[in-house]
């Protein structure tokens, strides 16, 4: 397997998998917050919305820089 290829097989399973450890933790977000668990669980709503309106947005904006220079900074 190609080392691109390998990252991005990794890059997406932390991103998926941030959703879903958060899902877990929603009861005890909402506890310590003090609010309802619906309420709680639109952090992982609004962590959705962002990733997919953000992730396009960004490549859109950086789609002539170079490469190398996005990593590093």
């Amino acid at each position: 397997m190609s080392p691109a290829l390998f990252a991005l097989a990794v890059a997406a399973f932390a991103i998926g998998t941030t959703e879903f450890v958060m899902i877990g933790l929603v009861p005890d977000v909402a506890r310590d917050l003090t609010v309802t668990i619906p309420q709680a669980g639109l952090l992982v709503t609004g962590y959705a919305l962002a990733a997919t309106v953000g992730a396009p947005t960004v490549t859109a904006l950086t789609g002539r820089l170079p490469r190398r220079g996005l990593v590093v900074d």
